[in-house]
C-alpha cells in the first residue's frame, strides 16, 4: 500500500518507514496540505496521516475538505491525524465531527506503529464506504434515467430522477454537484427554464445535457444558460462516464480553489493584523505618553537623518531647542499633576502652530524639540519667538481659578556643524544665553537674540 504522510515530524516518517517499507509498502511525505494538494498525488494514496495541527491548514479542516469531495478516493481513504499530546475530549469529538479514522502520536515508537497501522496497510481493516455521490437527472425518459444509474453505480455515484415540478426542491435537499439534463419535459425551453429556476434558488450544479440540438442559435442559449457538458444520444457509457469523471475533476479544481483563496485571504488578514500591531508598537515606542509629542529616541532618529539629508542634498533644516522657564518652581508650589498640565498644554501649543511637516519633540522633563524642514534659520527664529508668543500670551487657569503663566526660552540652529554632537552643543549653548538673558526668549547659535533686543521691547 501507499501510505501519504503531511507532517513536520521528520522522525516519525523514518519510523513509518522501518516499519512497513520492508513489507513492501511505500511511504510518500509532503511538507504540508496545501503543497499536497497542489501535488494531486491522491491516485496513489492508500492511506493518509497528517498533522492534527498545521498553519495555514490543520489535519481537521483538511479531512472535512476530503470527506466533502466527490472523489469515491477521497471518502474512503484512511486518514489518521497526527498529534503531539494524548486525544482529549475535544479532540475526539473534532475528529468525529470530520469523520476521521484515529489519531496517531507523533511519539510512536516501531512496534505500535505496526500494532496501530498494520492492519489498515495490510487492507484487512478497510474504510467503510461513505455515502455515494447524489447525480440529479432531470427531463430524462425512464429508460435512459435507468440506464445511466446502472452505468455510474459502480463509480460510487447515485442517480435521483424526481419529477421535473419537483426538481428544484430535490436539488435543495441533495446539493447534488452533477445534473444530468434531459430535452424530454418542454425541449430547449424547458431545458432554459429549469436552468434559470435551479440558478435562482441554489447554485447551478454542473450540468450535462443529454440529447441532440442542431439548431446553433439554441446551442449558444444552452451554453450560456449554463450547460458544461453535451452527451448525445443514444446513450454512449463512456461519453457519459467520462462527461461524470470530468464533471468530478472540475468540482475538486473549483474546491482546492477555493481553499487557496480562503489561505491567501487568511494570510493576507494576518499580515494587516501584524502590520497594525506593528504600527501601534512602533507609535508607542517612539511617543512621549504624558505629551502625546514623539520622545527623544524619535527625536535622534530625525534629527541624525536630517542631518544625512543636508549632507547629501543640501536639503536645509532648523533645530529648535526649547525649555519651560522656572518649572521646578511650578511643581514646587502647585504641584506635580499641575506640572503634568502645563506641559500637556504646552505641547498642544506647539504642535498646534506648526506645519503639518513639522516635528514636535519631548525630549527631557520639561526640555522640547522642533524640527523644522525646508527652512532658514531665519524662519526659524521666527517659527520659535511665535511658539514663544504662543506659550506666553494664555495663562493656565487650574480648577480653583488661580491662573499660572507659563514663558519658554529657546535655542535656534542650522545645519553647517562639523558633526551633530556640534549642532546640538551650539543650539543648547544657544538656549543657555537665552535663560541668562532673562528667559523668555529666543537665541539664534552664532548670532544672539531674536528679534534683537531693541526691536523686542514691546514684545
Amino acid at each position: 500500500m501507499n501510505l501519504l504522510v503531511i507532517t513536520r515530524h521528520d522522525d516519525l516518517v523514518e519510523r513509518l518507514k522501518m516499519a512497513f517499507e520492508g513489507a513492501g509498502h511505500r511511504i510518500f511525505q509532503a511538507g504540508d496540505p496545501l503543497e499536497a494538494l497542489a501535488q494531486d498525488g491522491w491516485g496513489e494514496a492508500q492511506v493518509l496521516l497528517v498533522d492534527a495541527e498545521g498553519d495555514p491548514m490543520d489535519g481537521y479542516r483538511l479531512c472535512r475538505l476530503l470527506r466533502g469531495e466527490a472523489r469515491v478516493l477521497f471518502r474512503n481513504l484512511p486518514i489518521f491525524l497526527i498529534l503531539e499530546h494524548p486525544p482529549s475530549e475535544p479532540d475526539l469529538r473534532a475528529l468525529q465531527d470530520v469523520d476521521g479514522d484515529g489519531f496517531i502520536p507523533a511519539e510512536y515508537n516501531i512496534q505500535q506503529l505496526l500494532n496501530h497501522l498494520g492492519p489498515v496497510m495490510a487492507g484487512s481493516a478497510p474504510r467503510e464506504t461513505g455515502q455515494r455521490l447524489p447525480i440529479l437527472a432531470v427531463g430524462l425518459q425512464t429508460g435512459l434515467t435507468q440506464r445511466a444509474r446502472e452505468m455510474l453505480q459502480h463509480y460510487g455515484m447515485e442517480v435521483h430522477s424526481p419529477p421535473t415540478r419537483n426538481a428544484v426542491e430535490a436539488q435543495r435537499a441533495l446539493k447534488a454537484p452533477v445534473l444530468l439534463l434531459g430535452l424530454s419535459a418542454g425541449g430547449v425551453e424547458g431545458a432554459l427554464a429549469m436552468l434559470a429556476q435551479l440558478r435562482e434558488q441554489s447554485a447551478l450544479p454542473y450540468t450535462i445535457l443529454v440529447g441532440q440540438v442542431k439548431d446553433e442559435a439554441a446551442q449558444r442559449k444552452l451554453l450560456l444558460a449554463g450547460i458544461s457538458d453535451w452527451v448525445p444520444l443514444p446513450l454512449p457509457a463512456p461519453r457519459l462516464i467520462h462527461a461524470c469523471k470530468r464533471a468530478i475533476e472540475w468540482m475538486h479544481a473549483k474546491r482546492i480553489q477555493t481553499e487557496y483563496e480562503s489561505a491567501i485571504h487568511d494570510l493576507r488578514e494576518r499580515r494587516s493584523m501584524l502590520e497594525i500591531e506593528a504600527a501601534a508598537l512602533r507609535n508607542e515606542v517612539l511617543t512621549d505618553p504624558l505629551t502625546e509629542l514623539l520622545n527623544r529616541r524619535a527625536f535622534d532618529q530625525n534629527l541624525d537623518h536630517a542631518v544625512r539629508q543636508w549632507e547629501r542634498h543640501r536639503r536645509a533644516f532648523v533645530l529648535l531647542l526649547g525649555d519651560v522657564d522656572h518649572f521646578k518652581l511650578i511643581n514646587d508650589r502647585f504641584g506635580h499633576p499641575v506640572g503634568d498640565e502645563v506641559l500637556r498644554l504646552m505641547a498642544s501649543r506647539i504642535r498646534s502652530a506648526l506645519r503639518k511637516s513639522d516635528l514636535a519633540f519631548r525630549i527631557g522633563g520639561e526640555e522640547f524639540a522642533v524640527l523644522l524642514t525646508e527652512t532658514s534659520v531665519r524662519g526659524g527664529a521666527e517659527v520659535a519667538n511665535k511658539l514663544r508668543r504662543c506659550i506666553d500670551e494664555d495663562p493656565v487657569v487650574l480648577p480653583g481659578g488661580q491662573a499660572i503663566f507659563p514663558t519658554m526660552s529657546f535655542g535656534v540652529g542650522g545645519p553647517g556643524a562639523p558633526t551633530l554632537a556640534a549642532l546640538m552643543a551650539q543650539v543648547d549653548k544657544a538656549l543657555y544665553q537665552a535663560k541668562s538673558l532673562g528667559r523668555n526668549r529666543v537665541v539664534v547659535a552664532n548670532e544672539g537674540e531674536y528679534p534683537p533686543r531693541a526691536l523686542s521691547a514691546g514684545n
